[in-house]
């Protein structure tokens, strides 16, 4: 990946191409950002991993797909040209699209999916943020090859808060089927079970020397000896959390979410999927060559998963070409304290301003569903627990994608393509940790709708994030889109509002939070970005299972509170 010299080029050439773009009209901006210009074409190309050659979708025939490079306050424009045979959307995740909100990508939310041989121009401002992001499709399982990273570097003559590294590098994990992904889906869908694990872990798609002809599969960092690096990890996987450490060196976090944190030093990370993170890594140790290992964290109970570990190295200069790689110590596959080790250390790098009074209060149940079986073939499509089928819910409620974009229905006011009815809580309160209706699948079953939930803008919002142990409780990573939010507080066991301590000096400010297993989380923001927004589980399963509900946030007075009207080249369904 790109070193520091050849970012700095990279930054000099977008400049370069960008000084023609044109750009829609959009509402009275802030200036003061160049405007990046970038094509993506969406294409199968033939790859060849584990012993086999299948046709993988990429942008731009790279896998990973091509970084773009900005800085805070850029305009980034990229055209999107689909030339593969599937629909295709891009999210850029973690970019927050103030008043972009027809820019953000996820299918059937805000927009419709690009067909083959379509395109679509997507223009966003990074507006107040820089750091790691990264960008992904957001229509079926395409995510588990269509992804790349977003990396906004601070305005210029802007320092890090920390000192300078001699280099940075882009690590994304990722998940590798050697089944294609689209189809993948369908198969899960309809059989009503549980998919199957991945056959791979990649490090910047590269599974490493522990699987079937993978030796010569391997990413490597040169290092030199004494030089301190960042790292810019991000997690693109499917349906896995997955643990990352380097043997022997410490990693020093200074950045969640393209959010700065405190500095905090650990032996390992934990990344669900849509989490990116910046540490810093000296190399202190003696000159050789040690693995940089990812493998997984799994919280739920019964589920397969792949524990072999995916390996890169990390390989000082002077090292022996062909000397053995010193092996990273990850935490077993079920280790939580290890994930709330490194949460408790998460703290923003200064005080934020928390919203201290609140005016719409939300207590979200997430969690498992199991559907009573209705086939007439239910050996086929009933294979979720004791025969029936998988669903996943928030306040037991299964969310249903409509056919048209909830974005155009709610802006032309079209009715029948969604309600506005998403609880505020949970229909009964129980003891959802350990007291979950388990006689499967009696009590299991959840409704099925588009609900939304309608939010005045500037309204200060306090979101109760709630695991249920109706099949399993898990660590959820869920995401928001539109936003980021203030983790408040966290904890096991059922949310108690009586015993809860808010951290409302330093909490961290992340877009996707990993809901502890059998426990809660508490999150804040305001509602000063008007539009359509996805808040949904970043486990693809558990998305397609249901796993999610819409914020629509209204507009508020004035241009600069108001989204303004569709782009003219906006896909149509």
């Amino acid at each position: 990946m790109a070193s520091l010299t050849s970012t700095s080029l990279m930054l000099w050439l977008s400049l370069l191409f960008s000084a023609y773009c044109t750009v829609h009209v959009m509402a009275a901006w802030p200036r003061g950002g160049s405007t990046r210009f970038y094509e993506f074409k969406i294409q199968t190309m033939k790859v060849t991993k584990l012993c086999n050659s299948k046709d993988i979708v990429t942008v731009n025939n790279m896998f990973p797909g091509p970084v773009l490079y900005a800085q805070e306050d850029d305009r980034v424009i990229v055209k999107v040209t689909n030339q593969s045979p599937y629909n295709a959307t891009i999210h850029w995740h973690g970019v927050r699209q103030i008043l972009t909100c027809w820019f953000d990508g996820p299918s059937y939310i805000t927009q419709c999916p690009l067909q083959p041989g379509q395109t679509f121009t997507y223009e966003f401002t990074m507006y107040k943020q820089k750091g790691t992001f990264f960008w992904h499709a957001h229509v079926s399982w395409l995510r588990g090859t269509v992804y790349g990273a977003i990396v906004v570097y601070p305005k210029t003559g802007v320092p890090y808060p920390f000192k300078y590294p001699y280099e940075e590098h882009i690590i994304i994990l990722g998940e590798y089927w050697l089944q294609d992904v689209v189809q993948l889906e369908r198969q899960i869908l309809a059989s009503g079970g549980a998919p199957p694990p991945a056959n791979a872990y990649t490090i910047n798609g590269h599974p490493g020397p522990n699987y079937n002809c993978s030796a010569n599969d391997v990413y490597k960092i040169d290092v030199v000896s004494g030089k301190t690096y960042l790292l810019r990890l991000i997690n693109a996987g499917l349906n896995m959390e997955n643990f990352f450490a380097i043997a022997n060196h410490k990693l020093t976090i200074v950045e969640a979410d393209a959010e700065y944190t405190k500095p905090f030093t650990t032996d390992r990370v934990m990344l669900g999927p849509g989490q990116t993170m910046n540490v810093l890594v000296t190399a202190d140790q003696p000159i050789g060559k040690y693995s940089m290992a990812m493998g997984p964290y799994m919280s739920a109970q019964g589920v397969a998963f792949q524990n072999i570990t995916a390996v890169a190295h990390f390989q000082y200069l002077g090292a022996q070409p062909n000397s053995l790689s010193l092996p990273a110590r990850l935490p077993n596959f079920n280790d939580n304290l290890a994930v709330k080790t490194v949460m408790d250390g998460l703290k923003s790098l200064n005080p934020v301003p928390v919203p201290k009074e609140i005016d719409v209060n939300l207590f979200v149940t997430i969690g498992l569903n199991v559907q009573k079986c209705r086939s007439k073939n239910p050996r086929q499509n009933c294979q979720g627990a004791n025969n029936g089928v998988m669903a996943a819910s928030m306040n037991n409620i299964s969310f249903i994608k409509p056919n048209v974009s909830v974005l155009e229905a709610y802006y032309k006011d079209i009715d029948g393509y969604f309600t506005e009815d998403f609880p505020e809580a949970p229909l009964k309160f129980y003891d959802f940790v350990n007291g979950a209706p388990n006689n499967i699948p009696n009590n299991t079953e959840s409704m099925n709708g588009t609900r939304t939930k309608v939010i005045d803008y500037g309204s200060r919002v306090q979101i109760i994030l709630q695991d249920t142990g109706t099949v399993t409780t898990e660590n959820h990573p869920i995401h928001l889109h539109g936003y980021s939010f203030y983790v408040v507080a966290y904890g096991s066991g059922n949310y108690n509002p009586q015993t809860v301590n808010f951290n409302l000096v330093d909490p961290p400010y992340m877009n996707t939070i990993g809901v502890p297993v059998g426990g809660w989380a508490a999150i804040r923001f305001t509602a000063d970005n008007p539009g359509v927004w996805f808040m949904h589980c970043h486990f693809d399963v558990h998305q397609s299972w249901g796993l999610g509900t819409v914020l629509i946030v209204k507009n508020g007075k004035g241009v600069l509170e108001t989204l303004p009207h569709p782009p003219a080249d906006f896909p149509r369904c």
